[in-house]
């Protein structure tokens, strides 16, 4: 512990460190584990092809789950601002790509439609929370 607090180069309470430590290093493990179980349950069921269209739900999920924690007990930093940058620019693309891929497709298993519901899902979440958090601003 006094190495890390060395390493980064102030005093930093227990508290501190562990929310660091949950945001940046336990919950992405925790988003790993689940993520590899739920690969291996597809590639039980023949539907490995899947696994990427769940890896780019798991890794925008995931950062928005980041991004939030970080907004509200953490120091906003350049890391933080280049995963919003991903979050408001590209996953909304990516979604649409999974939401039309899989929009044909939900009856085929329910893996695929869950992956055509979450992509929706964010598709529908983001121009929310951007109105919101555009009249709240002041707030904050």
């Amino acid at each position: 512990m006094i190495l890390l607090i060395e390493i980064l180069g102030t005093q930093m309470s227990l508290g501190n460190i562990f929310i660091v430590l949950f945001i940046h290093l336990i919950l992405p493990l925790i988003g790993l584990i689940i993520y590899l179980r739920l690969l291996a349950k597809l590639k039980k069921e023949n539907l490995a092809k899947l696994g990427i269209d769940f890896f780019i739900l798991f890794i925008t999920y995931g950062g928005l789950l980041m991004s939030l924690l970080t907004a509200l007990f953490w120091k906003y930093s350049g890391m933080a601002a280049l995963g919003a940058f991903y979050l408001i620019i590209l996953a909304p693309i990516l979604m649409g790509i999974i939401a039309y891929n899989n929009h044909k497709v939900t009856s085929v298993s329910k893996y695929h439609k869950l992956a055509f519901q979450a992509a929706l899902y964010y598709l529908t979440i983001i121009p929310v929370m951007l109105v919101v958090s555009y009249f709240f601003r002041a707030y904050i």
